[in-house]
């Protein structure tokens, strides 16, 4: 490499972040695809990109002139705006890069692979039970490989050419860490998406295009996963009639009005964000106001996106498909209504994650103080958790996150803000309702955490959602389109029929100690289609008590709990 590069100052380094992101951003979809499970929820690239996006936003604004303190400004932004644990475990990565150049007006190649080291560590750190052939594997060994080189070379832009190619290498030799990658013909997402921001990071050192070789193994078709990215977007609407996106969304937003108007309006990343929505996208706009109309499966998301940036001073919501007259009247959100929060300071506050306008009502109605409006498909970030905290009064907080990919950002949360907090670990919708039966308003909090993380391994989570490709993994064949039912995050049944499916799920989640069965039906559902199950499962168990209930999630048909 004829050109070097010695040391770089904080104007050079906000370059780099600002290609990372552009890498990241432009290759979120693909990141996306490589989900494990073949299920329309993968959502590292998203979580990752929206992350990092934070960063860079505090970035772009910042003043600073030395790396040092500009780095502190990037990990700030990462910390608040972490999404899911690729986006807590980014944040950690920098954390510590920002701890490494503590005293450094600049950088050169020791300071820099120094600070990328202390990322690893604090990573590392971070994560209870370190995994290989993760992000952090690829973060990991990254960083050793630049550090021998920066033991033999003082050139910057050698060492992150060096760093990017073993960032490469790491991530193709993932699938040997984990059987799960091997199984399915993936490589890590996360790893995948780290790639992407040091191949930002080098071509904004280089100056040159950097070709990107998107990793897979040896029984993978690149060009079939590479459609991949179109699943993410489309795969939300199965159905045997023509329209795939079924709501016409359209809101008129005042820019930076209301208190919900926290992000500066970009038109080409407003547009990028709603066309992967869904379809027929307008965005009109002068200084004052945004028009948009997007047909899409989830216009409560399109709109919460939509506040970000103001008030939504009109919005209109037709069904298209014709099963109901309209979902929303003039409101920002698919949630229900807050829970008004009382004048004098309560002991506790509840706040849960989920999806879906039933959902959302059935937590509130089991006692829950906030829901924050999200779960697979879109986390919240632990800015997002931490607001929700901060407008409670009470002295105490309970975190029920109901989903381990919100695990990290809860418990980033919960060191973040003042309030005594505890995360309840509930890893689905089920878990979340069934730990509110421990919750005791006259313990403390230490007890009601032990006593809700006790209750809510007596249930047994099921839910049922679609095959986006064609897989086999635990000895499962799996088509697309077919119908998988997973139980306690393991996929136990495969159907091309829905409710066949269901039934075989709920059979396979019941043993002779069961006793009631839940049933939560989704955006896509009727209580009819819901009923109609229940019957088939009433011939076989007429000793099971069962019951139904509308949760208008968003990916997943059912929800099924059994106690």
């Amino acid at each position: 490499m004829s050109k070097q590069v010695t040391a770089i100052d904080a104007e050079q380094f906000r370059r780099m972040v600002e290609a990372a992101n552009e890498q990241l951003t432009a290759h979120a979809d693909f990141v996306n695809s490589l989900n494990v499970f073949p299920v329309p929820d993968g959502d590292t690239g998203t979580n990752m990109s929206l992350s990092f996006q934070t960063g860079v936003e505090r970035v772009r604004g910042a003043k600073e002139t030395r790396i040092d303190e500009l780095t502190q400004v990037l990990a700030k932004g990462l910390l608040l705006g972490a999404r899911g644990n690729s986006g807590v475990i980014l944040s950690q990565l920098f954390r510590g890069f920002a701890k490494g150049c503590e005293g450094e007006e600049t950088l050169d190649a020791k300071d820099f692979s120094r600070a990328l080291n202390e990322g690893v560590k604090v990573a590392y750190r971070a994560v209870m039970k370190p995994v290989e052939g993760t992000l952090l594997t690829v973060a990991r060994e990254s960083a050793e490989a630049g550090e021998a080189y920066a033991n033999t070379s003082d050139d910057l832009l050698g060492l992150m050419e060096t760093v990017y190619h073993a960032a490469e290498q790491s991530l193709k030799e993932t699938p040997e860490h984990l059987k799960v990658l091997k199984e399915v013909g993936v490589v890590d997402s996360g790893g995948q998406g780290l790639v992407f921001i040091y191949n930002g990071f080098l071509e904004a050192l280089s100056g040159k295009s950097i070709n990107i070789k998107t990793q897979s193994v040896e029984n993978l078709d690149l060009k079939e996963m590479a459609h991949e990215e179109n699943y993410y977007n489309t795969s939300h609407s199965v159905t045997s009639e023509d329209i795939k996106y079924g709501y016409c969304t359209q809101m008129l937003i005042r820019l930076g009005d209301g208190p919900t108007a926290e992000e500066e309006f970009d038109y080409d990343e407003f547009r990028e964000h709603l066309n992967g929505m869904g379809d027929s996208l307008i965005v009109v706009n002068d200084d004052e106001f945004v028009k948009v109309h997007v047909h899409t499966e989830h216009p409560g998301l399109a709109l919460d996106y939509g506040q970000r940036f103001g008030s939504l001073t009109t919005v209109k919501v037709d069904n298209m498909r014709g099963q109901h007259d309209t979902i929303l009247e003039n409101q920002g959100k698919e949630a229900p209504k807050p829970v008004p929060q009382p004048t004098e300071k309560q002991p506790f506050g509840i706040v849960a994650v989920a999806a879906g306008d039933g959902v959302q009502e059935l937590f509130q109605g089991a006692g829950a103080t906030t829901v924050i409006n999200g779960g697979q498909t879109m986390n919240p970030s632990t800015e997002d958790i931490v607001k929700a905290i901060e407008a409670i009064n009470a002295d105490n907080i309970i975190l029920l996150p109901n989903n381990k990919n919100i695990f990290m950002a809860s418990e980033q949360a919960a060191e973040v803000v003042d309030q005594p907090t505890i995360v309840v670990h509930t890893s689905s919708v089920s878990e979340g309702l069934t730990a509110l039966l421990g919750y005791n308003p006259t313990a403390s909090l230490e007890e009601n955490g032990e006593a809700m993380e006790e209750e809510r391994q007596n249930v047994t989570s099921g839910q049922v959602t679609h095959a986006i490709r064609d897989t086999e993994i635990d000895g499962l064949t799996i088509k697309e389109g077919d119908y998988m039912g997973i139980v306690d995050g393991d996929i136990k049944v495969s159907d091309s029929d829905l409710a066949d499916a269901t039934v075989k799920m709920v059979d396979a989640m019941l043993d002779e100690d069961s006793e009631i069965v839940t049933v939560i039906y989704g955006d896509e559902q009727t209580e009819d289609d819901a009923n109609q199950i229940i019957e088939r499962l009433q011939e076989k168990h007429d000793d099971i008590e069962f019951e139904v209930y509308y949760g208008g999630q968003p990916v997943y048909n059912y929800f099924v709990s059994v106690e």
